[in-house]
């Protein structure tokens, strides 16, 4: 019997916050990176202590520990590409920033984590200028939704708030342009149109842009009505760090990454931990917010247009 050819897996890097209740953060990466194909490396920042009512603590690692991870990483494995969600504070964003500018080659998602969805933030402010000015213009592309847009681009244009309309989308992309981004998918899930539809802005970067000139292209979706939006933003994008590791060109990769968020959205029921039924103010539907079925292997047909 002839030995069968041995064909690696496309390995991301995930550098991001942990989360206890598995449905977004590190934990949300690895399912959705291995869900996709790919071999997830991790790289903790912070250990949080978080339900799917919210994020009730917060405890940054020591800069000096997320160096060590990252020296070991890249010592050992083929890295194809970087996804970075939280970050924590000044110091970790520095150790992370040194290691990025060592392997410019490598193509990185950065999920601008800012703050939880419960309103914990998850950078500190000190760390905002230095996220801005020089992380920003390293990552392949971001992801931002419209609240995480807005608190970036306040930075340069104060007076500026963003809904997400449709007809606002050249503006949040010179926007961000101006602060060095390369290429961003503004998400729709935050904006007030009918659907959910995410936005490629792509500037005149040659390796993603052959025709070096400002793109934009729309990717629509029916708006799900549903409480199980715990871990989208994370999902989204170590799904396009798996896919641009596979050699996906950028388009490709956010419509397929869109698609995988769709499926594992309508299959989120099926995959929730039970959950304990306590007294709240507000009925447990209107308060809690469930992670994602991140391994749901049906062939469902999603509501991708």
């Amino acid at each position: 019997m002839k030995n069968r050819p041995i064909h690696p897996l496309a390995t991301v890097l995930c550098i991001a916050g942990s989360d206890s209740s598995a449905g977004a953060g590190l934990q949300a990466d690895l399912k959705t990176i291995h869900a996709l194909g790919g071999y997830a490396l991790t790289v903790p920042t912070a250990i949080t202590a978080q339900n799917s009512f919210g994020v009730t603590a917060v405890y940054p690692l020591a800069p000096e520990i997320v160096q060590v991870q990252l020296e070991t990483l890249f010592a050992d494995y083929q890295i194809q590409a970087i996804k970075i969600g939280m970050l924590g504070n000044l110091g970790i964003l520095k150790v992370v920033l040194d290691c990025l500018q060592q392997h410019p080659e490598i193509p990185m998602v950065l999920d601008p984590v800012l703050m939880s969805s419960s309103g914990r933030p998850l950078l500190e402010a000190e760390a905002l200028p230095l996220f801005i000015k020089t992380l920003l213009p390293l990552a392949t592309v971001v992801t931002p939704n419209i609240p995480e847009l807005n608190a970036l681009i306040q930075s340069s244009t104060p007076y500026t708030t963003f809904r997400g309309q449709a007809d606002e989308v050249p503006e949040m992309a010179e926007c961000l342009f101006s602060l060095g981004v390369q290429n961003a998918v503004i998400k729709g899930g935050h904006s007030i149109e009918t659907e959910a539809i995410d936005y490629l802005v792509m500037s005149n970067n040659a390796s993603y842009n052959p025709h070096h000139l400002p793109s934009i292209q729309a990717y629509s979706s029916l708006r799900l009505e549903t409480p199980n939006t715990h871990g989208t933003g994370c999902t989204y994008s170590s799904a396009l760090a798996v896919e641009l590791a596979k050699g996906k060109a950028l388009p490709q990769a956010v419509k397929a990454s869109k698609a995988y968020l769709l499926k594992v959205l309508l299959s989120a029921q099926q995959g929730q931990g039970q959950p304990q039924y306590i007294t709240h103010t507000l009925p447990l539907e209107s308060q809690r917010k469930g992670g994602l079925h991140h391994l749901d292997v049906s062939e469902n047909q999603t509501l991708l247009k």
